[in-house]
C-alpha cells in the first residue's frame, strides 16, 4: 500500500500484510458464524444524521471526562489480549500510545506484559480488566497488584463463563502464550480446541451480542461505555448521540500496532479523533456535551416516519 493509511480499513490491510495468518485471524476473528462481528460494524451504517446548520463551529472541542478522568477525546482503548503477537513491545507500546493521546487504556487480563511492566512504561491513565473467578484469592491478588501499580479502576467482565467457539483459531491450531499476570497464581488450562480458556472477551465470544437497549435500560443512572464495531469518527459520534459516554476501540488499535508499532496505535486514535471533530463540525456540535439523541435517526425511526 502506497503512502500512509488514511482510514482504519487501510490500517487493517497493513496489519494483514504484517502478521502471520494465525495471528491476524486471532485478532480479526469472532465466534462461530461471526454474525455479531459483522453486525457490530454494519449497524452503524443504518444510523443517519440530523445535522444543525448555521452553527458557529470555528472552535470544536472533543475533550471529555470519563468517570472523573479528563481525556482529550471520549475514545478509550478496550481490553484486548496478546498485543505481543502484533508487536514485540506489546501492551507497553499500546499504553504509551494512550498516554501520548491523553486517553484511558484498559489492560486486558490476557496481556502479554505484566501489570508492573505496563505501569512502569508510561503515565497513561490505566484501568485493569478482571474476570469473575471462582478462586477469590486470585482476584484479590490481581486487584492488589493493579492498585499498587497505579491502576485507577477495575473493569469486570461478567459475560464470559466459557470461551466461544472461535473456528478460525481451531483451523489454525492456535495456542496462545501463557499469561504472565497469572504466573504463580494458577495454571492456565488449554482446551482441546487449542485455545486458552481465559483468552475470551465480549463480542469475540458470543454470537449474537447486546444492543442499544442497554442504554435505555440504565436510563442515565450509570455511564455507558460502548465497545464494538467502531471504525470511523462518525461511529463515535453516533454512539455518543445514542447515549454512550465514551467508546472503546480494540481491533483498530491492534491494527495500528501491527502496522507501525506505538506510532501506528497512536495514529489510529488520532485518526478517529480528527474524524470525530469533523463529524461534529458538519452536524453543528461545538462540544461533546452538545451531542444528543436529536442528531441521529435509527433505521426503525426512519421506517416509522415514512408510514
Amino acid at each position: 500500500m502506497a503512502g500512509d493509511p488514511v482510514n482504519i480499513n487501510e490500517f487493517q490491510e497493513l496489519a494483514r500484510q504484517a502478521l502471520p495468518k494465525m495471528y491476524y485471524d486471532y485478532y480479526t476473528g469472532g465466534a462461530e458464524d461471526e454474525h455479531t462481528l459483522r453486525e457490530n460494524v454494519e449497524a452503524f451504517q443504518r444510523i443517519t444524521f440530523q445535522p444543525r446548520i448555521l452553527v458557529d463551529v470555528s472552535n470544536v472541542d472533543v475533550s471529555s471526562s470519563i468517570l472523573g478522568y479528563n481525556v482529550s477525546v471520549p475514545i478509550m482503548i478496550a481490553p484486548t489480549g496478546m498485543h505481543k503477537l502484533a508487536h514485540p513491545k506489546g501492551e507497553m507500546a499500546t499504553a504509551r500510545a494512550a498516554a501520548a493521546c491523553n486517553t484511558i487504556m484498559v489492560l486486558s487480563f490476557s496481556s502479554n506484559c505484566t501489570i508492573e511492566e505496563v505501569a512502569s512504561s508510561c503515565n497513561a491513565i490505566r484501568f485493569y480488566q478482571l474476570y469473575a473467578y471462582q478462586r477469590r484469592d486470585v482476584s484479590a491478588k490481581l486487584v492488589q497488584r493493579a492498585q499498587q501499580n497505579g491502576f485507577k479502576a477495575i473493569v469486570l467482565t461478567a459475560d464470559a463463563p466459557k470461551s466461544g467457539r472461535r473456528e478460525r483459531d481451531i483451523k489454525n491450531k492456535m495456542v496462545v502464550p501463557k499469561l504472565k499476570n497469572l504466573e504463580g497464581l494458577l495454571s492456565v488450562e488449554v482446551d482441546s480446541e487449542g485455545g486458552s480458556k481465559f483468552e475470551a472477551f465480549t463480542s469475540r465470544t458470543r454470537d449474537p451480542s447486546l444492543n442499544w437497549k442497554v442504554v435505555k435500560a440504565v436510563d442515565g443512572r450509570v455511564p455507558v461505555l460502548f465497545d464494538g464495531g467502531v471504525r470511523r469518527g462518525t461511529d463515535v459520534f453516533k454512539a455518543l448521540a445514542l447515549g454512550a459516554q465514551a467508546v472503546m476501540i480494540g481491533r483498530p488499535v491492534i491494527y495500528g500496532l501491527a502496522a507501525k508499532g506505538e506510532h501506528g496505535a497512536r495514529q489510529v486514535i488520532e485518526m478517529l479523533r480528527n474524524e470525530l471533530e469533523l463529524t461534529m463540525s458538519l452536524n453543528g456540535c461545538r462540544s461533546i456535551k452538545d451531542i444528543t439523541r436529536s442528531y441521529v435517526r435509527t433505521e426503525h425511526e426512519r421506517l416509522r416516519s415514512s408510514l
